[in-house]
């Protein structure tokens, strides 16, 4: 797990964190071209081909309105349910849980403007994450937001069966604004997000979200 500023996109649309995985991909195709195995040369480009499209890094529009909340990842809606408590923010609240697959843009964002009152990561095991002890037992990094109107809320990247890599780039204190990029999970996944219990939840269970786009919520 990092800590700094999120960096910059590089001209092409792909998330800093996978270049080093892009530039080894090339790197060995380009080698076995040279020493003439064109075959494995070939299949070679084509994972490099995959690699770039799995980081791919793309402009979101994001919504205006005040107070709503949306989404921190790509992926499917897989739990929306009432909470009486959680390890985060400490509250009574609503969890909604997004799954996160292979094929999904993979680069994390900021579902609320608000300040970093926490940064926290929990060493865990490596479960499926579409099952809902990942929640609990996973590797997982958490970040508890404070906003202008001081509602706390918690946003949490939770490693999966294949995924082994979180990244978050972001630090206590930071001023983060509603869909800013802040990290991204590697190879499919799992984001939890617990925020107060009064506020109204605009989307449904098995729905399709993206990152920095889809509304989840509005805060009161």
């Amino acid at each position: 797990m990092n800590n700094s500023q999120w960096p910059h996109r590089t001209v092409i649309p792909v998330a800093i964190p996978g270049l080093k995985f892009i530039f080894a991909a090339a790197s060995i195709t380009g080698l076995l071209f040279l020493m003439g195995w064109a075959i494995p040369g070939w299949g070679a480009f084509f994972v490099t081909l995959f690699i770039c499209w799995f980081f791919r890094d793309p402009e979101r529009v994001v919504p205006d309105h005040g107070n709503c909340m949306v989404s921190p990842a790509d992926g499917r809606i897989i739990v929306v349910e009432e909470k009486n408590t959680n390890e985060f923010t400490n509250d009574h609240c609503i969890k909604i849980s997004i799954f996160m697959n292979v094929f999904n843009v993979h680069v994390n964002r900021i579902p609320f403007k608000g300040v970093i009152e926490k940064v926290i990561y929990i060493p865990g095991r490596f479960i499926n994450a579409s099952f809902d002890k990942a929640s609990e037992y996973n590797e997982r990094n958490a970040l508890v937001i404070r906003t202008d109107s001081g509602n706390l809320y918690g946003v949490v990247q939770i490693a999966g069966l294949i995924a082994r890599r979180i990244v978050c780039k972001v630090s206590q204190g930071d001023t983060m604004e509603r869909g800013s990029r802040y990290g991204m999970i590697c190879f499919g996944s799992r984001l939890d997000l617990y925020i107060p219990s009064n506020s109204r939840v605009v989307v449904d269970l098995g729905q399709k979200v993206q990152a920095g786009s889809t509304i989840l919520a509005y805060l009161e």
